[in-house]
């Protein structure tokens, strides 16, 4: 005698009410990470594809947690987003509402970026920035600079950084 599975009953789809702008604004900042971007996950798959493996992602002891690190290497690599931290190269657009929130997160934001980078100076690490723009406008120039840091620089070339 064959058994009659339970029909799984579901819910109705209820219309979703029209959200307000500021609803929409607010989801839309939610979803926003801070891991695991998709320009950090660009940089990541192409820096396997060309054999360069081996690195930590989000390493803790590093200060700031760089994005991609190499700790053997002293070799830290952080992924700007371009309207987070207000790239110089292609200078987003300012939001437009509540400014002094933005002011006041934007200059949080470059001020931790600096004491980070005066941090792997002083611990004699490597420190690469890399901004979201320049990957997706020439990743080949990103991946050669990584190449040759990964390889080793002499003492005598520093980084702008």
């Amino acid at each position: 005698m064959a058994i009659k599975k339970n029909a799984k009953k579901y819910k109705q789809a209820v219309s979703p009410q029209a959200l307000t702008t500021r609803e929409k604004v607010t989801r839309y900042m939610r979803a926003n990470k801070s891991r695991n971007t998709q320009p950090e996950l660009l940089l990541r798959r192409a820096l396997w594809k060309e054999g360069l493996r081996g690195y930590r992602i989000h390493w803790r002891k590093a200060p700031g947690k760089p994005d991609i690190c190499y700790p053997s290497r002293r070799l830290a690599i952080f992924v700007h987003g371009c309207f987070w931290h207000r790239c110089p190269h292609c200078q987003p657009a300012f939001p437009k509402s509540n400014l002094r929130f933005w002011e006041e997160k934007f200059t949080s934001n470059q001020q931790r970026d600096e004491r980070y980078k005066i941090q792997y100076r002083e611990a004699g690490w490597q420190r690469v920035v890399i901004w979201e723009c320049q990957l997706y406008q020439d990743l080949d120039a990103c991946l050669g600079l990584i190449k040759v840091l990964h390889r080793g620089v002499p003492a005598s070339w520093e980084v702008a950084a």
